[in-house]
């Protein structure tokens, strides 16, 4: 049996677009990686993030927001930054982890109706969700 890779997901807060891809990461790659979600700072897991994964059939109710400090002893195979601003404040990582990096919008800045914001939401998690599921095609087969 193959020896389990460990993913770092990380994000500025830790609260919406690290925890989406964390949540898409556990599902496309159905138990063959540890996946981790950090930011350089925590924020909690935003609740919008929550509903619109659980409309996709996706649990994330259970995450929580974590500093990347708290992984200094993991091993990570893959480090993959979701925004810019975690690409720039992220801490050096030993040579060995494949540093992957996607700035994704944060829907956590939408502005407008209720339905305006889900519906920046939605979009940004729909592409994390095609993101996630190119990941594990090329990167697990």
């Amino acid at each position: 049996m193959a020896v389990s890779k460990n993913i770092l997901v990380l994000c500025t807060g830790n609260s919406c677009r690290s925890q989406l891809l964390h949540g898409y990461l556990q599902q496309a790659l159905k138990g063959n990686a540890t996946v981790y979600s950090a930011g350089v700072e925590t924020h909690g897991v935003n609740p919008k993030a929550i509903q619109v994964m659980q409309e996709d059939g996706v649990d994330i109710s259970h995450h929580t927001s974590n500093h990347v400090e708290e992984y200094s002893r993991v091993a990570f195979d893959y480090v993959i930054t979701v925004c810019d601003n975690a690409r720039e404040a992220c801490p050096v990582f030993p040579a060995s982890a494949i540093q992957l990096h996607h700035n994704f919008p944060d829907p956590a800045k939408a502005t407008g109706t209720e339905e305006d914001i889900l519906g920046q939401f939605r979009r940004v998690r729909d592409a994390i969700k095609a993101y996630a599921q190119d990941f594990a095609q090329h990167e697990f087969q």
